[in-house]
């Protein structure tokens, strides 16, 4: 019976159901035909037994042939896209949590391997319980008619920075003025000169930047803020509860102190420190229907030990009916393991040039189903510049990698998707903030509380002069102006999430094993996992597939 295809999900979804995927335009000449469904039933005969995957060439092999079109058939081309479709042996490893508590001890388990018990709030599946999908083409389409993507904060093709002194203080200006914004409205400030003319012992306030930060001989804590008039000093004295709070500090993040100043006005001793911060009322936003997002990070194709038969999985299964609510694949940079980012690096290169590298990370993407919405980001290995915040793949890498027509934008972009705004940030910064926070509060082995840092300062590259390399542009890019409601990162190859004043904090893991530079280091990566967020509810399930 001749069915009617009235979109090319549809077609889509009839090829699945065959046990095949297609190239992007061979699915636009199938559905520009005048009958897509004997169109497809040529096609599929005419696709060779070993063949997976149904090409244009394919399509027009049968149209030419006359098979399933009338006379005088013409069909439009589309973006050359393909995808290879892959059959599932069993169903991943699972970890399931909803919205974990922001508290210590109730996160993401330091070692989420299969099998093995997790904390508080999450659920631990085995392989054997795992539900699975051996039949291949089992995944059902969505039809697309609520899908919706905008990207905002993309220095793409905005970037007016040149290096000169005169840009890094016009950025710098821009993140107090953008930052001090936001904490106006709760203290009583008063400009650094201001401070300054006014009686001693008088209650007051300052927003600054923080220029200094030193003990002193009696153990006390001397902040020095600076805001756009001059510098001036605070005081935190050891007995106070508030000296807990200092260990968060870190250079060049703008806060607000509030005290009491000293008899010659010259200090201000300090009763509270205000940061930014995500309003602990903060609601997020969730989509209308129940569709999922794949979280991934680090793939690191090219290296020596990219787990390469880990992504075949992981792509098997998102073929299979269990996976198919995800509809968005994100993916938060270093697509390629790069050339030259480290010592010795090159010992550890299964390819060599970085354009292979590119093109076999291409192949790779091609076996995500179709039909899934991709959007990445780059990272510090991908071949874009170094300096935050990084514009996305320029045009030759982009033509690269045309697999789904993926959706390319820069690091960090906030990606609103359905209503939901996910904050993507590769983290380079994550490793700044580790070094200078305490363990509890900042470490590899928890990096979602890194994140939340970054949340709780507004802004995903607080400290500038370490290792991280910042671009002074116009304007700060690398504020966290609004709220978002998902923060993904990746960059330290280890899993964590977690809520943070009900923002879903997620850092994905990687897809590379453990490197000779990792072990000098004594880094024990995440690897082969997926961070399944629930955008309806923002509950998060974590897939592990090896």
């Amino acid at each position: 019976m001749c069915v009617p295809l009235e979109s090319e999900v549809r077609v889509v979804r009839e090829l699945v159901s065959r046990g095949y995927n297609a190239e992007r335009e061979a699915v636009t000449l199938l559905s520009g035909a005048p009958d897509p469904q004997r169109a497809i039933e040529r096609t599929v005969e005419a696709v060779p037994e070993d063949a997976p995957t149904v090409t244009a060439d394919h399509v027009r092999s049968a149209v030419d042939d006359g098979a399933g079109v009338s006379d005088g058939t013409s069909v439009s081309d589309g973006a050359p896209t393909s995808d290879n479709t892959q059959t599932s042996s069993g169903g991943p490893s699972e970890t399931k949590g909803v919205n974990t508590p922001e508290e210590p001890g109730a996160n993401t388990p330091a070692d989420p391997s299969p099998g093995s018990p997790g904390e508080p709030g999450t659920r631990t599946a085995s392989e054997s319980d795992a539900r699975t999908h051996d039949e291949p083409g089992t995944r059902t389409p969505s039809d697309g008619d609520a899908r919706e993507i905008a990207i905002a904060g993309d220095i793409t093709g905005e970037s007016t920075g040149t290096g000169e002194y005169s840009d890094f203080v016009s950025v710098f200006r821009d993140r107090y003025e953008r930052l001090a914004g936001q904490l106006r409205g709760r203290v009583n400030h008063r400009p650094t000169d201001t401070l300054e003319r006014m009686s001693g012992g008088q209650e007051a306030a300052i927003v600054g930047m923080v220029n200094d930060i030193r003990s002193t001989a009696n153990g006390h804590w001397l902040v020095e803020l600076e805001d756009t008039n001059g510098t001036f000093p605070t005081l935190i004295t050891k007995n106070r509860e508030l000296a807990g709070v200092v260990d968060e500090l870190v250079l060049d993040e703008v806060v607000a102190i509030e005290g009491t100043l000293a008899d010659d006005s010259g200090i201000l001793f300090a009763d509270s420190i205000h940061f930014p911060d995500v309003p602990r009322t903060y609601s997020p936003s969730t989509a209308d229907r129940h569709v999922q997002a794949a979280l991934i990070s680090d793939v690191h194709v090219g290296s020596q030990e990219f787990v390469g038969e880990a992504w075949d999985r992981f792509t098997e299964w998102l073929h299979t009916a269990e996976a198919d609510p995800i509809e968005y694949l994100l993916i938060a940079g270093d697509m390629v393991e790069g050339v030259g980012v480290y010592p010795g690096q090159d010992e550890e290169l299964d390819i060599v040039d970085i354009y292979d590298q590119y093109e076999a990370f291409s192949e790779h993407l091609k076996q995500v189903p179709g039909d899934i919405e991709v959007v990445m980001i780059p990272g510090n290995h991908d071949a874009v510049r170094l300096a935050e915040p990084q514009p996305a793949f320029d045009e030759e890498l982009r033509s690269i990698m045309s697999a789904h027509d993926a959706t390319i934008t820069g690091n960090p972009s906030t990606v609103t998707i359905e209503g939901v705004d996910i904050l993507m940030y590769h983290g380079v910064s994550l490793d700044e903030v580790i070094a200078e926070l305490p363990a509890a509060k900042a470490s590899y082995d928890e990096p979602h509380r890194a994140m939340y840092q970054l949340l709780k300062k507004r802004h995903v590259a607080p400290q500038y002069g370490g290792k991280l390399r910042v671009a002074p542009e116009d304007h700060d890019y690398l504020s966290i102006d609004e709220v978002p409601d998902i923060f993904h990162t990746g960059h330290v190859h280890k899993l964590g999430y977690g809520t943070y004043h009900n923002v879903l904090a997620v850092n994905s893991g990687c897809w590379q094993a453990q490197t000779d530079f990792q072990k000098r280091n004594n880094i024990q990566p995440d690897f082969g996992l997926a961070a399944i967020v629930d955008l309806d509810t923002l509950d998060v399930t974590i897939r592990k597939f090896v």
